[in-house]
């Protein structure tokens, strides 16, 4: 299972890599193989407020839908139009080009709190 180190996770699958302020955030390479075939990404609206643990966005596979959890608080600022053209990059490519929203985050410090790796290996396995 790839679990890239520089990443944070959240129980809900959630990954985020802060950059500054900002946080990218997509589901984990574990969370698209449990999904198996993504086959539509509802993105949030922009500007929109949110708080760590609020539903933000939606995954629909061949399986079901999921609810994309905001990992950590703050406002919606950019989503990838890639994904809701071609929702499969959230399976070939989960922490590259499948992530699905940035979050202008209000405290970097709650990206902290959520778990590191290995950590989140562990609760996978």
């Amino acid at each position: 299972m790839n679990t890239p180190p520089d990443l944070r996770y959240a129980s809900s699958h959630e990954w985020v890599r802060l950059e500054g302020e900002i946080a990218t955030v997509g589901i984990s390479d574990h969370a698209q193989e449990e999904l198996t075939d993504v086959v539509f990404v509802e993105l949030p609206s922009l500007g929109r407020s949110v708080d760590a643990g609020d539903p933000t966005a939606v995954v629909e596979s061949v399986k079901a839908a999921s609810d994309i959890y905001a990992p950590v608080s703050g406002e919606v600022i950019e989503v990838n139009p890639d994904v809701e053209a071609d929702p499969s990059l959230v399976n070939s490519d989960p922490y590259g080009k499948g992530w699905i929203f940035k979050i202008k985050v209000s405290d970097s410090a709650h990206v902290y709190k959520l778990m590191d790796a290995a950590a989140y290996a562990s609760q996978i396995s």
